[in-house]
This record gives structure tokens, C-alpha cells and sequence, in this order.
């Protein structure tokens, strides 16, 4: 890797820690780039996954004052995250490639959908709550519990936009602001990116160098990011959101 290569992993490690802890999809800045740098796409997919932890969890603990009150939910849901980051890790190394093209731009659509109409899903099923007087479970249910293992398995067999997964679940599904399920969606992606970086330190092969440019890079973005993060407004926030899962679909499209 040349100079002038590095620098522009390190960067894109940067630009992906930022992004990852405020929306996610922060895997769609530093793959093209390690591509651009000759590496193989399955190399190129297990050296992100691990570089990107430690952003991860640099983001995770710049949210720390929004997790306040959500440990029971943290260890629920992070238990069903390590299940399915480890089979998304094992469907990695064992499916072709080209495996999920055809149905990942069409889920990240239904969760952008999703995003857009939470507030009014959310009254909507709050109302229905209230006339059965009923409350919202406080883990979000079997529904949730569902949908973060099925975005978790996506997480660990490649992972872009697998924020905008997260975020559009739970903010249909938990009676939480965005900022806090933000905050929780931090740690999940951690915990996925974690146990699949191990899993593919025993079976596959890596790019140390890329690693730790990424690595080093997105521990400054995920302090960044949770910096200006926690100071977006819920409209804003929103629509950033939007905004980078557009950018997700476009690029998975085209790749």
C-alpha cells in the first residue's frame, strides 16, 4: 500500500466512524476505498468489519449518558446480536458473494419507509395500546427481538446501512426517543462487528494494514460522530438518515 493509499484508508476509516455512530452505513466509504486499493472483496469485507469495531465502540461510549436506564434491553438484545453477527460471519465465508444483492436494496428500502413514518406508526400504535389498555413492551417484544437478529445476520455478512435497520426497528417498536435507540443501535453494531471480527481472525484472511489505518481512523470518527450526533435534532437526525440509506441503495445498485 502506497503513501498516498493510506492516507485515503485512514480518512475513509475517519469518514466511516463519524457516519457510523450517527446513522450507520459507515461500511459504504471504507469498502469501495479498500477495493480501490487492490484488495480482494471478501479480504476487503473481514478487514472493515474488524477496523470498524473500535469506532464502534468509541461511538457507543460518546452516547453513554443516552443509555442510561437500558441495560435490561442492552443485554437482550445484544445476546440475540452475537447470534446473529456470528451466522452472518459463517454465511460470509460459505455463500457466493453475490448472495444478498438482490434482496438487501429492497430491505433497506422498507426500513427507510419505516424511519419516514415512525411518528405516526408510533401514535397510531399507541393509540391501539391505550383503547386495549395495554402499554408497549419494554424490550419492544418477539417482533423486535425478530427483526434485530435478522438485521444482525445481515451485520455480520456484510453490514451496510445495517444502522438504518436498527434505528427504523426500534424506533417502531420501543417507546424510546431516536437519540436513545441511537445510543443502543451503537452498541448492537459493536457487539455484531465484534464477534464477527472474531470469528474471521480464525478463518479468514485479513489485511493488518488496512486494519489498523481503518482502525485508528474510525476511532477519531466515532468520537466525532457522537459529538455532533447527540446535538442533531429528531427531524434532522431523521432525514440524515434517509438521506445515507438513499446513498446506501444507490451504491449497492451500482456496485
Amino acid at each position: 500500500m502506497s503513501p498516498a493509499e493510506a492516507v485515503a484508508v485512514f480518512g475513509a476509516g475517519v469518514g466511516a466512524g463519524t457516519i457510523n455512530t450517527i446513522v450507520g452505513s459507515g461500511t459504504l466509504i471504507t469498502f469501495p476505498v479498500l477495493l480501490a486499493v487492490g484488495l480482494p472483496p471478501v479480504t476487503a469485507n473481514v478487514s472493515n468489519t474488524l477496523g470498524l469495531v473500535p469506532g464502534s465502540v468509541t461511538g457507543a461510549i460518546g452516547y453513554r449518558r443516552e443509555l442510561a436506564g437500558q441495560r435490561g434491553r442492552l443485554l437482550r438484545l445484544g445476546a440475540v446480536c452475537l447470534v446473529g453477527g456470528v451466522t452472518g460471519a459463517i454465511l460470509l465465508v460459505t455463500l457466493p458473494s453475490k448472495a444478498f444483492d438482490a434482496i438487501v436494496p429492497a430491505l433497506i428500502a422498507a426500513a427507510l419507509v419505516l424511519v419516514v413514518l415512525q411518528p405516526r406508526l408510533a401514535r397510531a400504535l399507541q393509540s391501539r395500546r391505550e383503547r386495549a389498555g395495554t402499554g408497549a413492551p419494554a424490550h419492544g417484544g418477539p417482533l423486535l427481538l425478530l427483526g434485530i437478529l435478522l438485521a444482525s445476520v445481515y451485520g455480520g455478512y456484510f453490514g451496510a446501512a445495517q444502522g438504518v435497520l436498527y434505528l427504523s426497528l426500534m424506533g417502531l417498536l420501543l417507546d424510546e426517543t431516536l437519540q436513545r435507540a441511537n445510543a443502543l443501535k451503537n452498541v448492537l453494531a459493536a457487539l455484531v462487528n465484534g464477534v464477527a471480527a472474531v470469528f474471521f481472525i480464525a478463518v479468514a484472511h485479513m489485511d493488518w494494514a488496512a486494519v489498523g489505518l481503518i482502525a485508528l481512523g474510525a476511532t477519531a470518527g466515532g468520537m466525532i460522530g457522537a459529538r455532533v450526533g447527540r446535538r442533531l435534532p429528531p427531524t434532522v437526525l431523521r432525514g440524515l438518515i434517509v438521506a445515507v440509506g438513499i446513498a446506501a441503495i444507490v451504491q449497492l445498485l451500482l456496485r
